[in-house]
């Protein structure tokens, strides 16, 4: 369900993370591929596309970069005072086009998947509830805020460096996940209330809870059990449970979908990634970024793609690396190939055993098996291309490229000085250095006359 103008969203992305022990923000830290606040993005676009906004600080050059397509959406909080702070510094970017109501949610929740967001956010505006927020029940609490409750009745959440037995009696096992929807008319007035007055020195979002019960608003606690999707990432263990939670549930959709994937445990296939049915994927291997397979596609194992199109019936065997590389229907890569940015495989070409592409075009049924390095290349229909070949295509200052026609053939260890051009139906001579253009259907030769000289009997003895 669409909400239109009367729903907005805020990201919170704006802290540090220190807990992670890395110089990225939090949000940027990736998982299968991708930073952690695609995650959440993508969970909350649906609800309220164009009015998604994300709350930013520590590093945020380095976020606006990663998600450039969100321009205009960003809201910087330049002092990191808490989330009570950041909930003020939101509104204030807001207050000019007033959302009836706000979901707020922080951003190392990669898990929430666009279905729990909405269906929270739909009932907490249907029951015209002032207040809601999600809480799990867990069995350790850890540093999560502990929610207080009197007759099944919500009074508070205690941060769990603030909470005190004595004062708040016996810990229930609730807490609270850091995703909140707010009716802004009733909420708003209660933001100059909020202050740092807690062992932090921060504004806390949560002292929300207990001001607005205690004025006797509609607040609720939408409790999710021990979801583990609603769980927030603060530390690598958290990251590396979270990423593999993910990578199962990815795999298992594609596995629902048609697709066939062996020893699945050792999948890891990015959320952007397209697999038609019948494709067949044996693990070890891993597919990142806006890679697609297409039906009747083989990825043997201990591969990697990276935004690579593998079309349908091509055959990737062992060992291959794909990145920005367009691999043809009813190619054969592999195994040991490499093809970098820029390659591109047409219908039915051979890349075999420790081949290197870059920027190289192979026409229909061009072959390329042993042992070469084709660089800034085009390479013809049918063309063949001997074990140890190199197009030299750098001079030290600029890169050059080589063309080799329809049909031809370069002997094994060929060095190919760009830029140069092979005709169609050539032949270069096996060992040939070739500086100049070779006509079509003609030889090429680069290389020395051979000459057979006499061995010296070294260390023979004298009779």
């Amino acid at each position: 369900m669409e909400y239109g103008d009367g729903l907005s969203a805020v990201v919170f992305a704006a802290g540090k993370g220190t807990r992670m022990h890395s110089p990225l923000p939090k949000v940027l830290q990736p998982l299968l591929g991708e930073p952690m606040l695609r995650y959440v993005l993508s969970a909350l676009d649906p609800l309220c596309p164009g009015r998604v906004h994300t709350l930013i600080g520590h590093r945020a050059d380095l976020v606006r970069k990663a998600f450039p397509e969100r321009e205009g959406l960003f809201i910087v909080q330049k002092e990191q005072l808490g989330t009570g702070h950041a909930l003020a510094t939101a509104w204030e970017a807001l207050r000019g086009n007033p959302p009836a109501y706000l979901t707020v949610v922080n951003g190392d929740t990669p898990l929430l998947e666009e279905s729990v967001a909405a269906a929270f956010v739909e009932e907490s505006i249907r029951e015209r509830r002032d207040l809601s927020f999600i809480s799990l029940t867990l069995p350790d609490t850890g540093a999560f805020g502990l929610v207080l409750r009197q007759d099944g009745r919500v009074t508070g959440i205690v941060e769990a460096g603030d909470f005190n037995e004595a004062v708040h009696g016996p810990k229930s096992g609730e807490i609270n996940a850091g995703i909140y929807c707010f009716r802004t008319e009733a909420i708003v007035p209660l933001l100059p209330l909020l202050d740092s007055d807690n062992l932090q020195g921060e504004v806390y979002i949560t002292d929300l809870i207990a001001l607005a019960a205690a004025r006797g608003l509609s607040v609720e606690g939408c409790n999710f059990g021990d979801d583990p999707r609603l769980t927030g990432v603060n530390t690598p263990a958290e990251l590396s449970k979270a990423e593999e939670y993910l990578r199962a549930r990815i795999v298992e959709r594609h596995l629902e979908r048609g697709v066939l994937i062996r020893a699945p445990q050792g999948v890891r296939i990015g959320p952007d990634v397209r697999i038609e049915p019948g494709a067949d994927i044996t693990g070890p291997c891993e597919i990142y970024g806006r890679s697609s397979v297409g039906a009747g596609a083989r990825i043997a194992s201990h591969c990697r793609l990276q935004d690579a199109v593998l079309e349908q019936d091509a055959d990737m065997r062992s060992f291959c690396h794909a990145e920005q590389a367009v691999i043809g229907r009813g190619c054969i890569v592999g195994p040991y190939a490499r093809l970098r940015p820029g390659s591109v495989l047409e219908e039915e070409a051979h890349v075999g055993n420790f081949v290197e592409l870059k920027k190289a075009r192979l026409g229909k049924g061009a072959k390329a098996n042993h042992l070469s390095y084709l660089g800034d290349a085009e390479v013809g229909e049918k063309a063949n291309i001997g074990a140890g070949t190199i197009t030299c295509n750098y001079d030290g200052v600029n890169k050059h490229r080589t063309r080799i026609g329809a049909g031809a053939f370069i002997g094994s260890n060929a060095a190919l000085v760009a830029p140069v051009d092979i005709g169609d139906g050539a032949l270069v001579g096996a060992g040939s250095v070739i500086t100049k253009n070779v006509p079509a259907d003609s030889l090429g030769v680069g290389r020395a006359p051979q000459r057979s000289l006499p061995l010296p009997l070294l260390g023979a003895k004298k009779h």
